[in-house]
């Protein structure tokens, strides 16, 4: 395991260079034919090209190591939303929309047969990535049924939305040595989080404010923000939390956007969440 991470670290080393993500004004997934030219305030970056999208991606995935978040040399972050799509898909969305951020998607493949037209959609306001198929634990299967589901799960995407499907999300966070590898071997990046917004608690319940209050309290330049679309309260604490990155001057980037613009430095990726650092604004 330590010269793996060994030579992830000095492969990464170059992402920290000056210049390695060209800011152009293009975005992988290319804004919707009719939206308002005022959708994206101006005031913001504009964002990295196709191909710096493309290039960042797979030199993680190279790495075979999860990422949890950016650097935070910047004012992105990126809110993902896992378990999609669903009943409350299309509610996403319109929060999304009307106030001009993007996000990725991690979806999965049992719930992309009942929503089949959706997943299409949500790539129109930001990234698609892999949840698997059924969204088990991967920890508890041997190793080439947990690489099935990863498979399965990618190949729904594939079908409903087209690609690229080459972001992955272990279900509830789960995963190994060898899956990483594995993952990154196929040519995912391995996309975890550094701020889980609760909203998938059970005991007791998040309600909309607990949410909106653990991503106010969590959330920094170069977060990567976890909640799951098909929860009416995640939807409620969109209308809160959403507002909240104008306030503080963030963009909410898809996370290939944030790979390219603002990649985790090599400290960073070998601590894990903990390279995520510990400085919390108020507000």
């Amino acid at each position: 395991m330590a010269s793996r991470v060994t030579r992830a670290i000095a492969t990464l080393a170059v992402l920290a260079l000056p210049g390695c993500a060209t800011i152009v004004s293009s975005s992988r997934t290319p804004a919707t034919p009719g939206t308002p030219a005022t959708a994206i305030p101006t005031r913001l970056p504009r964002l990295p090209s196709v191909a710096a999208q493309d290039a960042a991606v797979r030199r993680f995935a190279g790495l075979g190591l999860p990422v949890y978040c950016g650097a935070g040399r910047g004012k992105l972050v990126a809110l993902t939303f896992d378990d999609g799509p669903g009943p409350y898909t299309p509610l996403a969305l319109r929060e999304l929309r009307r106030s001009g951020q993007r996000a990725t998607f991690f979806l999965v493949g049992t719930s992309i047969a009942q929503y089949f037209a959706w997943p299409a959609r949500e790539r129109e306001v930001g990234a698609l990535g892999d949840h698997t198929m059924t969204h088990s634990d991967l920890d508890s299967l041997p190793l080439d049924a947990a690489l099935a589901e990863v498979t399965d799960g990618r190949a729904a995407v594939l079908q409903a939305a087209g690609p690229p499907v080459d972001l992955f999300r272990p279900p509830e966070g789960r995963h190994s040595i060898a899956l990483d590898a594995a993952v990154g071997s196929a040519g995912m990046a391995e996309i975890l989080w550094d701020v889980d917004s609760l909203d998938s608690r059970v005991s007791p319940p998040a309600d909309y404010k607990t949410i909106a209050a653990e991503v106010r309290r969590n959330l920094r330049p170069g977060s990567i923000v976890l909640m799951h679309e098909n929860r009416g309260q995640t939807i409620r604490a969109l209308r809160e939390i959403l507002p909240l990155l104008d306030r503080r001057g963030l963009r909410s980037v898809t996370v290939p956007e944030l790979l390219a613009a603002d990649p985790p430095t090599p400290a960073q990726l070998a601590a894990g969440r903990r390279g995520c650092g510990a400085e919390r604004p108020a507000g």
